[in-house]
């Protein structure tokens, strides 16, 4: 890597995932791999399968420098916005790393920190450390969509993991909001006015 080869020998990968998904969280992963990590098997998460994603997710907690993740919960993704969200995550993440990188790699996204950054359009498919991270932040945000569906099954999370599938779409429409839907994301908000709008009903004793 050309950033290596100028001195930089800590270089932190950043990738989210779960930042277009009406429920949960935004979960965001920072890796710093050592030079010599083998390419074979890491990629850019949405081009491998969830098999693989595991595999890979195994190897890297076993042979990066270092992992750190970072979670924002949907409360504050609605309290905030998801882009100013998803930076927290990547910030969460950077800052759980140790040892501390000395510079960053971002998948087009630009962080406000105090360390050189390169923020690549497309850069889960063009740097090593930023595909690690976005499997890393995608088997993680998947794993914990599948700890919601233990505790709620109706939504059938495990599945969908959050997104807008015709099947979520369903289901939120048949059992309405749960704790951990986004409640300024469409269709969630029109369907949070509709029920604030029902008239109540008393049921008499």
């Amino acid at each position: 890597m050309a950033l290596r080869r100028v001195g930089f020998q800590r270089i932190a990968g950043i990738d989210e995932a779960g930042r277009g998904a009406l429920a949960g969280p935004v979960v965001a992963a920072a890796v710093i791999l050592p030079p010599d990590f083998p390419e074979d098997g890491i990629d850019d998460s949405k081009r491998l399968s969830p098999a693989q994603r595991d595999t890979a997710y195994d190897r890297l907690m076993a042979g990066a420098t270092a992992v750190g993740i970072g979670v924002v919960d949907n409360a504050e993704i609605d309290r905030i916005n998801i882009l100013e969200a998803t930076k927290q995550a990547m910030l969460q993440a950077v800052s759980a790393l140790e040892p501390a990188p000395e510079f960053l790699l971002t998948d087009a996204v630009v962080l406000h920190s105090p360390l050189p950054l390169w923020a690549l359009i497309k850069g889960d498919r063009r740097a090593l450390p930023i595909a690690a991270a976005s499997i890393m932040a995608k088997v993680t945000r998947d794993r914990l969509m599948a700890d919601y569906h233990r505790h709620d099954p109706r939504y059938n999370f495990a599945l969908h993991k959050g997104y807008a599938t015709p099947e979520h779409l369903t289901l939120l429409r048949a059992f309405g909001l749960c704790a951990i839907h986004r409640r300024t994301f469409r269709p969630v908000c029109d369907l949070h006015a509709e029920a604030s709008r029902a008239p109540s009903v008393l049921h008499a004793e």
